[in-house]
């Protein structure tokens, strides 16, 4: 039996380690020099000139607003705080947002003649900013990561523990959740960490050896609540029907159990098993869009976990991962195989992916629309089932009869016992020995004395105190799972180093690419010190790439880049956009972004596109939702598909995705602004500043307003309000032809009783002068004259996903090397920016 009692204690030791060996970690900081007094003669610079002339009556000790003082700025640039000002200056000059439209203009050789004395003061100050760059800040590995990593040494899923349940969620910085001065450890998260580690070592290894065997079950397939009566009138319980899709409002029929496997199966494993199942009423005559399903469509059945012991066993639960998925037959029933893992305890249920949504509501609407064609003596109104069970043709899947088998025996123990111990699995005589390997790939390096003298003091330990040799070796590898050199990404770089050694570098480029530890391949060219070399680092970036544990990155970058981890947050009321939950399409959402993403990484295609292209990836959901003539012809089978968005004015390159529509709106209405930030942040790389807490809300003083935009314009008379709003608003403006969920759209929502709806204006000037008419020019101009600007906001946001930092301020020459060497070789596709990314000093720096 398991020690779990000692572990428990032992682990508080282990935790109390780890709180020290933190607390004696710095957090390297970049060094910051002191402004310097300027001489007299800097005063009569261009800059000075200028700044006095356009720039000071606005931006002084006075009235700075936004919070910029400018009368107090000189040359040379002697701190980084000046750094920072002179790139605000340059930036705003540039794009012409300074000064304000309704101030005096310099003429434009005024204006070249600042910018060509700021640039090269910018760039002959260097080496100076170059010394005090940033370091990656020690960080714990991210849930994501940590899920991952388990995942991969014990080369199973872990899903099904639901490990992360109950952790903190993961701050996030600018929608990061990789970023270590963000992910912070709490007494509580460490006590999580201990209670994973035991459970999973425990679950995997310690768990009991039992013979394979087999349960049949052909009735007492109850059902409850409302639908218990009909099942049991009907039926007599003989068949486990389903209704409807999971997870509705109403949870009428959308899980289906096995009453007499309450107890789920007594051991974790892989088991078998077989459904007699069948699609009832396909063919419904029922009005279809009752059931807001497409009856073109098979019906799916799914099986994912239940635990008796967490929750309603016939409501939706935290742990339920699907663990297999079949198409339903419609003219008779079948047996349909799975092989899934289910953890001890844990007990299959059946789900309708596809099936109607909201059983209840379908009910209601057939008694009240095909009430004369049932028994009027047995007919009710209302939810009652009985009746149409009987005599109707309500569509559902019903089983029959269901077969568990296993454990199913596994080769050589099973596919965790090989990744721990080895291929001989767990020797006596070697324990020690298979706990360092291990000890080696959890720690992503090489072992220290210190190291092995632990794990070895440990397993001792436990033996000393009576535990079996296997457990004392559970106990120790629960102990490296608790250790800081598991926990966290920590850099076993000297500290004079500048750049990481290799096996830091390892561990950096895998969790960047994979969100999990180095391979085997990786290791090895760590070991031999040859991956610190750019052209071998840069053979092992591409064959990452090329593989399928990629997708981590892909998923990983766009969730934090495009802010797709919040879909959902603020979802729809359920009544105005049933679509939204039917269909599931946040899924369809994200997917849709990682496909695009995806295909421009693999085929090296310009990362212009992702401002506009004349293609997109949708399925058969997204295809309805966009009104893409493809709706009429995929199938759900189908996925995802490229698909031509030539001479489609409404789509193309990111802003035109539902996700990123989506997470940019709140559920209900839609906000110029709200978008507008939405754009500056994720697509431009500026952070505008937060309002000022004397500026008046939106809702001031806008009587006679009909319009957002009427709204806005005279919320921004207040000339507090304007300097911003004059940045922002306009790229609002151009997403408004879209709801809250990414429809198109030609007119905002009628008000009730107030009149007809107004018709939406999308076209918009910004303060540069470029203007536009619609969201199809919105992106041309957009592509020209903010192309430069995307382009190295993606580079920064890469930097800043691999490295796990905020890129600071002096880290601008190298994403401005960057940013130069793909511009001048005219290498703009997407890989090659990755890339040029992962095998940069900025990388493979401390």
């Amino acid at each position: 039996m398991p020690s779990f009692d000692f572990f428990t204690a032992a682990a508080r030791r282990a935790a109390c380690a780890i709180a020290l060996a933190l607390a004696s970690l710095a957090v390297p900081q970049a060094a910051q020099s002191e402004p310097t007094e300027p001489s007299s003669a800097g005063r009569q610079t261009p800059v000075a000139e200028f700044l006095g002339r356009y720039c000071a009556e606005c931006h002084s000790a006075g009235s700075a607003e936004g919070d910029r003082q400018f009368d107090s700025f000189r040359l040379p640039l002697t701190s980084v705080d000046q750094l920072i000002t002179a790139d605000e200056i340059v930036d705003q000059v540039t794009l012409k947002l300074m000064p304000p439209e309704d101030a005096g203009q310099p003429t434009e050789e005024k204006r070249l003649e600042l910018l060509d004395v700021l640039r090269k003061t910018i760039e002959s100050s260097r080496e100076r900013f170059n010394t005090s760059g940033g370091q990656t800040v020690l960080r714990r590995l991210s849930n994501r990561e940590y899920e991952n990593t388990l995942a991969t040494l014990f080369d199973r899923r872990v899903d099904t523990l639901g490990l992360t349940a109950d952790f903190p969620k993961d701050n996030t910085v600018a929608h990061m959740d990789n970023l270590g001065d963000a992910l912070v450890t709490s007494g509580f998260l460490l006590d999580q960490y201990l209670q994973s580690a035991s459970r999973l070592v425990e679950a995997r290894l310690g768990k009991t050896r039992m013979e394979p065997k087999t349960w049949h079950f052909r009735d007492n397939f109850q059902q409850y609540e409302e639908l218990s009566g009909a099942h049991r009138s009907v039926f007599n319980y003989e068949y486990l029907c389903l209704y409807e899709q999971p997870n509705t409002d109403t949870r009428q029929g959308g899980y289906g159990h096995i009453e007499d496997f309450l107890k789920g199966v007594p051991v974790a494993g892989l088991y078998d098993i077989e459904v007699h199942a069948q699609a009832m009423h396909r063919d419904t005559h029922y009005d279809p869009k009752i059931f807001r399903i497409d009856f073109s469509e098979p019906f799916q059945l799914a099986v994912v976990p239940g635990d008796v012991t967490k929750g309603h066993i016939h409501y939706p639960q935290a742990i339920e991962p699907v663990l297999g998925q079949a198409i339903v037959p419609d003219e008779q029933p079948e047996w349909l195989k799975f092989r899934v893992w289910l953890e001890a305890g844990q007990t299959p249920r059946f789900i309708f992916p596809n099936g109607p949504y909201e059983s209840r509501a379908s009910v209601i609407e057939v008694n009240k629309q095909y009430k004369d064609e049932f028994d009027p003596k047995k007919y009710k109104a209302g939810v009652s089932r009985t009746h149409i069970l009987r005599e109707g043709e309500l569509p559902h899947i019903r089983i029959g009869e269901i077969k568990v088998h296993g454990p199913i025996s596994e080769p050589q123990g099973g596919k965790e016992e090989v990744a721990v111990f080895g291929p001989d699995g767990f020797q006596v005589e070697r324990a020690v020995e298979q706990l360092h390997a291990f000890g080696r790939r959890a720690y992503r390096r090489p072992l220290e004395p210190s190291d092995r003298g632990r794990i070895r003091a440990f397993y001792q330990q436990r033996l000393d105190e009576d535990a079996t040799p296997r457990q004392a070796a559970l106990d120790t590898l629960k102990m490296i799972l608790c250790s800081p050199s598991f926990l966290y990404l920590s850099e076993i770089t000297a500290e004079n180093e500048t750049l990481l050694g290799p096996f830091d570098l390892a561990a950096r480029l895998s969790y960047a690419l994979w969100a999990a530890p180095p391979d085997d391949v990786l290791f090895a060219a760590a070991e031999s010190g040859r991956l610190t070399a750019p052209e071998e680092l840069k053979k092992h970036v591409i064959r990452m790439l090329e593989d399928d544990r990629s997708d981590a990155f892909v998923n990983g970058f766009t969730d934090s880049w495009l802010n797709l981890r919040e879909i959902g947050n603020l979802p729809p009321p359920r009544k105005s956009v049933p679509q939204y939950y039917s269909e599931n399409l946040p899924e369809s959402m994200k997917r849709e972004a990682r496909q695009f993403f995806r295909y421009l990484l693999d085929q090296n295609r310009p990362v212009s596109e992702f401002l506009d292209a004349d293609y997109t990836f949708v399925d058969k959901k997204l295809a309805k939702l966009y009104g893409l003539p493809q709706q009429d012809t995929l199938r759900l089978a189908d996925g995802f598909q490229r698909v031509s968005l030539v001479g489609n004015q409404q789509r193309g390159g990111v802003l035109g995705m539902a996700g990123v529509l989506t997470v940019s709106a709140n559920g209900v209405d839609t906000s110029p602004v709200t978008r507008g930030v939405w754009v500056m942040e994720n697509i431009l790389g500026i952070t505008p500043p937060p309002p000022p807490d004397e500026v008046p809300s939106i809702d001031a003083d806008v009587s006679g307003a009909t319009t957002i935009r009427e709204k806005l314009s005279k919320h921004s008379e207040d000339k507090t309000c304007f300097v911003c709003h004059r940045n922002i608003d306009p790229l609002g403006y151009a997403l408004e032809t879209y709801d809250p969920i990414g429809r198109w759209r030609t007119n905002y929502p009628s008000p009730k009783g107030k009149g007809s709806a107004a018709t939406i204006d999308a076209s918009g000037e910004l303060p540069s002068g470029e203007s536009f008419e619609d969201f199809a020019s919105f992106k041309k101009v957009l592509h020209k004259s903010r192309g430069e600007l995307f382009v190295r906001n993606l580079i920064e946001k890469l930097a800043t996903y691999a490295t796990g930092r905020q890129m600071e301020h002096a880290d601008r020459f190298r994403i401005d090397d960057l940013a130069a060497r793909l511009h001048s070789d005219d290498a703009s596709g997407l890989r090659t920016m990755v890339v040029e990314v992962l095998t940069s000093e900025l990388f493979r720096s401390r």
